[in-house]
């Protein structure tokens, strides 16, 4: 039985005052949200796996290979996705972390309005609230993020939401056109294409339509397998021109990054986890009377999949958990948009849902607010002359990036940091692992350090920043002489916060 002759879903008209509103009031009320947005962007510090992501790509550029010359160990379209932005910007002689940000807003624009144009074209969604809708995604997609703006997870929803639309119109018992249907099987492949596990929550919403319709039709439906198409031509890319990322990175991430996490008792205290289920348990209750819709079911259940991202990454950072949280507010407020208020009950229900989904992401902002701040290193090292070359002994990222792009300075080494000395201690906290475990370890802490040490003899650092804030760094560098020796012509600066530092003596 199909979706239509089961229950077509139930949308009302917006409301009376919806209807009244002036459209230039609609666009001034964009323009303001965009205006927070990009002053966001001027007054947070840049995000730390943005910026370095953006000196990989300018390494690839420059002929470095990656994975060989250069160490990230991400997938490649976390590095290829910021190559447009460096290519422009190195082109005009702009900053390339401006123009970044400019190529994510235009992205969300484009995203949005490819949305409404596929759900202005079905019948059935055609009285959806649009401006309402629409400003609320701009929030969620422009302001909500935070420091998670311009991240993987965040390009990856803003290429998914077209996949959304097509869904929800198919679900409606409408027919999206073909182009529609291009969009949206391209933007959920490209987001595929970021994490292979992403597609759990696509997966999770082709699901619950296929349970609610009583048939598995959609399964088949000819964007799923654009999806895959797209997915799958990226692989063949990535096999044919980074074949290191499977003989290198995959054994590296899976001997030394995968395992470490923390508990799931400890995902469950996070903010995130807490702030998904009062927006998720929200939207139910508000949609419960009338029965939940298939736009309401989709956004959940997408959602929810990304929940189960965010449990299987284990590492419970606040980007990881972007999507479930802004599809879940979206779900709110969605469910309070597409509910008239017939009575004077229903109205104080309508008022107290807004009140609720104002704090809730007034308490996502902060969520995704928290960062580690390096920023107070920066006039140090500026003080320390023109282009330094720059150095961090630590496995924290947050003090080499973005200090080195805000300074115009190199960076010395071909990775991010020490991470994987840093793992490799989190992964003996309680003590030995065994002896075969341990030498696996052992060769990849080896490794890490001899291609320090290749990159500081190659590249001399000039200033040099040790981190004993997040680390016993100091201690490190004291356990391997063989790196000391050769930052020993250093002369300490200054130490601010537990990080010194240090510059080469003349």
């Amino acid at each position: 039985m199909t979706m239509q002759a089961e229950a077509a879903p139930r949308f009302v008209p917006q409301s009376a005052t919806a209807g009244r509103t002036h459209p230039l009031l609609w666009w001034l009320a964009l323009a303001a949200l965009l205006a927070v947005a990009i002053w966001l962007r001027q007054v947070l510090a840049a995000n730390t796996d943005v910026s370095w992501l953006l000196t990989v790509g300018e390494r690839v550029l420059s002929g470095q290979r990656l994975y060989v010359d250069v160490i990230e160990t991400n997938p490649p379209m976390a590095v290829l996705v910021y190559m447009p932005g460096i290519v422009i910007a190195h082109a005009l002689g702009l900053p390339v972390e401006a123009v970044t940000d400019a190529l994510v807003f235009a992205a969300i624009v484009v995203s949005l309005a490819i949305v409404a144009r596929i759900l202005k074209h079905s019948t059935v969604l055609q009285d959806l609230p649009g401006w309402p809708l629409a400003l609320l995604g701009f929030a969620m997609l422009a302001i909500l993020p935070m420091q998670s703006f311009a991240q993987r997870e965040h390009i990856a929803l803003i290429a998914l939401l077209p996949m959304l639309a097509v869904m929800a119109v198919r679900a409606n018992g409408a027919t999206p056109s073909l182009a529609a249907i291009v969009v949206a099987g391209v933007g959920a492949g490209i987001t595929v294409a970021f994490k292979p596990h992403f597609a759990i929550g696509l997966l999770f919403g082709i699901g619950a339509l296929a349970i609610h319709a009583r048939s598995w039709r959609g399964l088949f439906a000819p964007e799923n397998f654009i999806t895959a198409a797209v997915a799958a031509i990226y692989v063949a890319m990535v096999v044919a021109r980074f074949p290191e990322f499977f003989t290198v990175i995959m054994p590296l991430a899976r001997d030394v990054y995968l395992p470490v996490g923390v508990s799931a008792l400890a995902l469950l205290e996070r903010p995130a986890t807490s702030l998904w289920v009062i927006a998720t348990v929200a939207a139910w209750l508000l949609k419960r009377r009338g029965g939940i819709d298939a736009a309401t079911l989709l956004l959940l259940s997408v959602s929810l999949g990304f929940v189960v991202v965010f449990f299987l990454q284990r590492k419970g950072w606040t980007y990881h958990s972007y999507p479930m949280l802004a599809l879940a507010l979206l779900a709110l407020g969605y469910a309070m948009l597409s509910e008239a208020p017939a009575s004077r009950h229903s109205r104080a229900i309508g008022i107290g849902g807004i009140v609720l989904l104002a704090a809730l992401f007034s308490q996502s902002l902060l969520w995704f607010l928290a960062a580690l701040d390096a920023r107070a290193l920066q006039p140090t090292v500026a003080r320390l002359g023109p282009h330094p070359a720059i150095l961090v002994i630590s496995g924290e990222p947050a003090f080499g990036h973005p200090l080195v792009r805000a300074v115009g300075g190199t960076w010395v080494s071909r990775q991010q940091g020490l991470w994987v000395a840093l793992y490799v201690k989190f992964l003996r906290r309680d003590g030995p692992l065994g002896a075969d475990r341990d030498a696996v370890l052992d060769r990849y802490a080896a490794r890490e350090r001899e291609m320090l040490i290749d990159d500081i003899r190659q590249h001399p650092p000039t200033v040099l920043l040790v981190d004993n804030l997040s680390d016993d760094n100091t201690g490190w560098l004291a356990a391997h002489p063989d790196v000391a020796e050769l930052l020993k012509d250093f002369r300490e600066v200054e130490t601010i916060n537990r990080v010194t530092i240090l510059a080469r003596r003349q």
